[in-house]
C-alpha cells in the first residue's frame, strides 16, 4: 500500500525537516509540506493531498496534531479517507486505521466525542430545568425587548457560526472555486467538488453560491470568483472538465478520471454513460491544445 506523508508547521521560521525524514524513513513514497496554523482546516496543501490520495494508500503523519487539532476535524478526515478505500496512520499514536487495533482506537475516540456532546446536551437540559423551577424565563432580555444592539451581536454570532462550519468543509470546495471561477459555470463547477464527495456531502448550486459569497466578503476569496462565466462551445465543455480534474491532481490515472465522470453522470462525446481512458486521453490532448492545461 502507498505511504503518503504530511508533514506540517505553524510558522515560516520553523523547519518540517525533522516531520520529512521520519516519514521517509516510516517508507512514505511521497510526503507532502505544509506551513500553516493547525487550527486552519482550510489548508491548501492538505487539501491536494487528500484529492491527492486514492484506494488503498494510507495517509501517514507523525502525530495526530500535525493534522488536526480538534477531534472533530481527525475524525471526518478519516471519514472522508475511509470514504476512498484509504487508511491514517500516525507514527507516534496508536492510531493505524488498516489495523483493528487502530481501528478500536478510533471508535474509543469516536464515543468519547460523542459521550462528550451527550454530556453538556444533559447539562444544558438541567440547567434550564433549574432556571425554569425558580421562575426564571430563559433567553436574552435584550432579544425579548427588540434592543438593536442585542439583535446585532446575535447576527454576528450567527454569522460567526455559520463561518466556522465553513471552514470544516473549506478543503472539499475553496480550492475548486478559486481554480475554476469564472471561467467554468457553476453548475460544472458543482459537479466537479461533488464527484469526490460521499452523497450526503453533496452541495447544492444556492448553498455552494452563499458559501462563496460569505467568503468572498470575509476575503477568502477574491472577488472575480463571483463574475459571469464566459460562453464556452459545447464542443470545450467536455475538455474544460477533464481538465478541471487533472489541474486538481497532476498525478490522477486516467482512469481514475473515468470513474470521476461517470459518478458526476457525465456522458461521453457520443452520449455513452460508460467512460474509457482512451476517451479521456483524446479530451485531455484537446483540452492542451485550447490551452486549458
Amino acid at each position: 500500500m502507498p505511504l503518503i506523508g504530511y508533514a506540517r508547521v505553524s510558522t515560516e521560521d520553523q523547519t518540517p525537516l525533522p516531520q520529512s525524514e521520519a516519514l521517509q524513513s516510516a517508507g512514505c513514497a511521497e510526503i507532502f509540506e505544509e506551513h500553516a496554523s493547525g487550527g486552519n482546516r482550510a489548508r491548501p496543501v492538505l487539501a491536494r493531498v487528500l484529492e491527492r490520495i486514492g484506494k488503498g494508500d494510507t495517509l501517514v503523519v507523525v502525530r495526530i496534531d500535525r493534522l488536526a487539532r480538534s477531534l472533530s476535524h481527525l475524525l471526518e478526515v478519516i471519514e472522508r479517507l475511509e470514504g476512498k478505500g484509504a487508511f491514517f496512520r500516525s507514527l507516534q499514536d496508536p492510531i493505524d486505521t488498516s489495523s483493528p487495533q487502530g481501528k478500536f482506537t478510533l471508535q474509543v475516540l469516536g464515543a468519547a466525542a460523542e459521550f462528550e456532546r451527550a454530556l453538556i446536551r444533559e447539562r444544558t437540559k438541567a440547567g434550564l430545568a433549574s432556571a425554569r423551577s425558580k421562575g426564571r424565563v430563559g433567553g436574552n432580555p435584550g432579544l425579548r425587548a427588540k434592543d438593536p444592539e442585542a439583535l446585532r451581536k446575535v447576527r454576528l454570532a450567527r454569522q460567526d457560526g455559520y463561518m466556522e462550519r465553513l471552514n470544516e468543509t473549506a478543503q472539499d470546495w475553496v480550492p475548486h472555486v478559486r481554480r475554476l471561477r469564472p471561467d467554468m459555470a457553476w453548475e460544472d463547477v458543482l459537479r466537479i467538488i461533488n464527484g469526490p464527495l460521499p452523497p450526503d456531502r453533496h452541495w447544492t448550486q444556492s448553498r455552494l453560491l452563499r458559501a462563496v459569497k460569505a467568503y468572498v466578503a470575509d476575503g477568502f476569496l477574491p472577488a472575480e470568483v463571483l463574475g459571469r462565466a464566459g460562453r464556452r462551445e459545447t464542443d470545450d465543455r467536455l475538455p474544460a472538465i477533464v481538465a478541471a480534474i487533472k489541474g486538481a491532481d497532476p498525478e490522477i490515472t486516467l482512469q481514475t478520471i473515468c470513474d470521476r465522470l461517470e459518478s458526476m453522470r457525465e456522458r461521453t462525446p457520443r452520449g455513452r454513460t460508460s467512460w474509457q481512458p482512451s476517451s479521456v486521453r483524446m479530451l485531455l490532448e484537446r483540452a492542451e491544445k485550447l490551452g486549458l492545461l
